[in-house]
Parts: structure tokens; sequence; C-alpha cells
């Protein structure tokens, strides 16, 4: 997983609330487990019509929100159902922070496992952060972890609040897989020790 340190892009509006995992990724894309090729269909139902057109209306149809890296939104973004395959759309996109007053507790969560940043902000703050990101590309939007502040194309700086723990996690980049290796010397050192206590019993392979 790659950290997340400091991130300055640009941002898309998408003023709507309970925006729910079926919009950010149809279930008829549910059949892979990869996490790449997704983003072509984030939001696919809002960015295409029944022929497969883009909608030109639709943000991330439109330059410069065709690169968003941050997506602004309203309340509730992520509820519906559990699937994981919603933060993997958005980051196959290119999205690393969405910035929203409220988040469904499983989305929520499934966005750090990805390395995206979940930011919860007020609505009138989001607003603010949606009239910013409307003036374009030369209005970028800067996103720092570390010092847990949103830089506004003013200068102006909003302060957020995160999770000691999960910002750990992001700013050294670690998932589940991650957080275990980190304590390989351990588990080796365990498993060897085992076996020389277990001698007796049978090796087990995993091919």
């Amino acid at each position: 997983m790659d950290a997340f340190t400091t991130l300055t892009g640009v941002a898309a509006p998408l003023p709507l609330a309970n925006v729910d995992t079926d919009k950010i990724i149809p279930a008829r894309f549910l059949k892979t487990i990869k996490r790449s090729g997704l983003g072509v269909h984030l939001f696919d139902t809002l960015r295409y019509d029944a022929n497969g057109a883009e909608r030109p209306e639709f943000v991330l149809n439109q330059e410069p929100y065709r690169h968003a890296e941050i997506l602004i939104a309203h309340e509730n973004f992520g509820c519906g159902s559990s699937r994981e395959h919603a933060p993997w759309a958005l980051l196959d996109f290119g999205i690393r922070c969405v910035i929203a007053p409220d988040f469904a507790d499983i989305f929520h969560t499934n966005t750090f496992k990805n390395g995206i940043l979940p930011i919860k902000l007020s609505r009138e703050i989001c607003d603010q952060l949606m009239d910013d990101a409307k003036l374009g590309g030369n209005a970028r939007i800067t996103v720092d972890l570390a010092e847990q502040v949103i830089v506004r194309p003013n200068g102006e700086k909003i302060p957020f609040e995160i999770d000691p723990f999960r910002k750990h996690l992001l700013l050294n980049g670690l998932d589940d897989i991650g957080q275990t290796l980190q304590h390989a010397p351990a588990i080796d050192s365990y498993e060897a020790k085992l076996r020389d206590e277990k001698a007796w019993m049978p090796a087990i392979h995993v091919d």
C-alpha cells in the first residue's frame, strides 16, 4: 500500500448526500477480485448513459476533474453494502482523499485499509471547499496528513481530526498484511522454537 503523506491535487466537487456503494461501483462490476481496472466504472450510472456515452454534465467527465485526486461530497458518503470494491474503484481512478461531513462506518474503515484518507468536516466547510474546487485546475487543494491540515488555494489552513493509529498506518503505507509483516522476525522466532520443542509434529508445507 502506498503511503499517504502530503497530497496536492485537483479536487472534484460532488454535492450529493447518501452516495451509496452501488453508486460508487455498481454490483455488476463486482465479479473481479482484482483491485485494478475498476476506475473506469467509478460512478458508472452517473458518468455514462444507457448507451455507454459520457454524460458531459457529470463532474468527473470534465476537465480538470478527470484527473482529480480529492473528492468532496455531502453527508453519509459510502452508505449501503460493505463492498470493498468501492474504495478499490476510487483508488484506481486516482482518488486518494475523500472529504465529507460523515461516512458510513464500513466504508470509512475500508478506505483506510486501501490507502485512502477520509476526512470528516462540517457541511459548511465542505461547501467552502467545493467552491474552491469549482475554480478549476489552478485552485489546487493540499492535504497534509502529518500536520492534519487542509490548505485552501487562498492559503487558509483547515485542521481535521484522525485516529492516531490510523494516521500512523497511512503515513507508513501499512495495510493489514503490512502490519503483520512488521512482526515477521518474532513470528519466525516463534515458529523455529515451536519446531524445536515439538519436533515430533509433521511439518506442514503450504505451496
